[in-house]
């Protein structure tokens, strides 16, 4: 009965915890709007240069009745979620494979490093002259800024399997398939699944650099093209809205995360 009583008393101490973070989380983003606008009707800040609140949310009204807000935040979801997901699932399977042969392994590691540390946004022109201003090109800018962290984080998952399981397991004839299946895989999943929430992000700077350079529509161009109008309340529609974006897709994949995980841990534990 005392223990029941503590370990309900320590979670409703936790609750209590989280609904105080939280409250002072909302409370100050309340506080910093609330800043803002007073500021911008008072003549703090420029209210040319930096808007305000309301203004922003009446510029976004406005471009969401004609269409044009909702579908360049279709557009760049797109592209960073496409990106994203052929990145992340590539590049695992290519961490994951190069188990199979220690000596591809050992070559391709350092090009990795080198690819990894290569300023791939920098490319970004590149690729819109090759494969256009289109959808694609923004694609696979983002699928680049992906492929080989994917593939770093699964492969660091594969060499962490400890080598004595791998010994038991041929040794009471299993084969290097099975091995690799029962062994490999599961030891990698946790590897691969902390590294979804650097991919999103990397997936959508690619995507929205890819929409600076050049593209018939997306969230980037129209902060672009707002800037060279000096549209600047439209500059701030971009970012907020790219902002709010950026946030619902990082809870997405937090979440898609403890799905995962919950999942690999139940079935490791029914194995």
């Amino acid at each position: 009965m005392k223990a029941a009583s503590i370990t309900s008393g320590v979670q409703q101490e936790k609750q209590v915890g989280r609904r105080g973070v939280n409250l002072w989380r909302w409370g100050l983003l309340v506080g910093l709007i609330a800043l803002w606008e007073l500021g911008a009707r008072l003549g703090w800040l420029d209210a040319f240069f930096f808007s305000s609140p309301t203004e922003i949310f009446r510029t976004a009204v406005t471009k969401w009745r004609t269409g044009d807000l909702w579908r360049d935040i279709a557009y760049t979801s797109a592209s960073t979620l496409l990106g994203f997901a052929l990145g992340t699932i590539i590049g695992s399977l290519m961490g994951l494979l190069f188990w199979f042969s220690r000596r591809a392994a050992l070559v391709a590691e350092p090009w990795l490093v080198v690819l990894n540390a290569l300023p791939k946004l920098a490319l970004a022109p590149v690729l819109v002259i090759l494969f256009g201003i289109g959808f694609s090109s923004k694609v696979i800018l983002a699928f680049l800024m992906t492929v080989i962290t994917a593939a770093i984080s699964a492969w660091s998952g594969a060499k962490a399997v400890d080598p004595a399981l791998t010994t038991l397991l041929f040794s009471l004839g299993a084969k290097r398939r099975q091995v690799f299946t029962l062994l490999v895989v599961p030891s990698a999943m946790p590897w691969i699944i902390s590294g979804l929430r650097v991919n999103i992000a990397l997936s959508m700077a690619g995507s929205i650099v890819g929409e600076f350079i050049a593209s018939d529509r997306g969230l980037g161009r129209m902060i672009v093209y707002a800037g060279t109008t000096f549209d600047l309340k439209l500059v701030w529609v971009g970012v907020v809205v790219l902002s709010i974006l950026s946030v619902l897709m990082y809870l997405a994949v937090v979440l898609l995360e403890k799905l995962l995980s919950r999942r690999w841990s139940a079935e490791q534990t029914t194995n």
